[in-house]
């Protein structure tokens, strides 16, 4: 049965998107099929990574699908790497329109997250999916408790930073009463010269959840600017295998 793998944080900012991007593009790699839904539709963005640009053509965003104007594979593009197809792993991404009206609309209307849900049985059986990736809008409202509580698994990305830690101290106490099964904890952006080991132990006895990965502020991610999948440009980064052990940790 496919896994719904719903990646969240409370706030902006803590490469939320990057992320879930490289995340997905690894567990691609080991030959699953995975797609990646973004439901920050206010500030869609992950298309960027995938390489879909604002003058690539679009006939259908998850917009069309959520206001009914077609089937939600409809909305998927196949975006695999080479290093995925070879494992026979494959990437499909459904984007969020990046048209101002659009996006105007979605936040005077807001969207029904039950017709999201019944899209993901649907999306699972269409393309054979092993896991669905979900790109959340950073914060706490009503389409994200309700998604959260369609989850398998919840993924939060936070920075040692202290307003991310009092925010989702709030967030993980919600997630609990949603009795969402599994939770895991990445911290991103992580200063070099930090204790890795520290944080961690700091971070799992706050919020009782494991950390599964530390992930390192580098240059090299500064520098790629989301203009490409971090794990694919640097594939023998420290980042890049600290990303292949919080894999792990989702597929265990």
């Amino acid at each position: 049965m496919a896994k719904i793998v719903l990646v969240h944080s409370f706030r902006g900012g803590t490469g939320k998107s990057n992320t879930t991007a490289n995340l997905a593009t690894a567990i691609a790699c080991t030959g699953q099929q995975v797609a990646v839904i973004d439901t920050d539709i206010q500030s869609p963005g992950i298309h960027i990574l995938f390489g879909l640009e604002q003058d690539t053509p679009l006939k259908y965003t998850l917009n069309d699908y959520l206001w009914g104007n077609c089937a939600i594979e409809d909305a998927a593009y196949d975006v695999s790497p080479e290093a995925a197809k070879q494992n026979n792993g494959r990437v499909f991404l459904l984007p969020s329109s990046i048209e101002a009206e659009d996006m105007t609309r979605i936040l005077h209307e807001g969207y029904d997250v039950r017709l999201l849900k019944n899209g993901f049985r649907s999306l699972v059986k269409a393309l054979n999916l092993d896991y669905i990736f979900v790109d959340t809008h950073p914060g706490l409202n009503e389409e994200t408790l309700l998604s959260i509580a369609t989850a398998n698994i919840l993924v939060v990305i936070l920075r040692p930073d202290r307003q991310d830690l009092q925010g989702t101290a709030v967030m993980v106490d919600l997630a609990r009463q949603l009795k969402v099964p599994k939770m895991l904890i990445v911290v991103n952006r992580v200063l070099q010269d930090i204790d890795i080991n520290a944080v961690r132990q700091q971070i799992e006895s706050k919020y009782d959840v494991p950390v599964v990965g530390v992930l390192p502020n580098c240059d090299e991610m500064m520098r790629l600017g989301s203009s490409a999948l971090f794990c694919l440009e640097y594939p023998d980064h420290p980042l890049t295998q600290e990303i292949k052990t919080v894999a792990q940790s989702v597929m265990t």
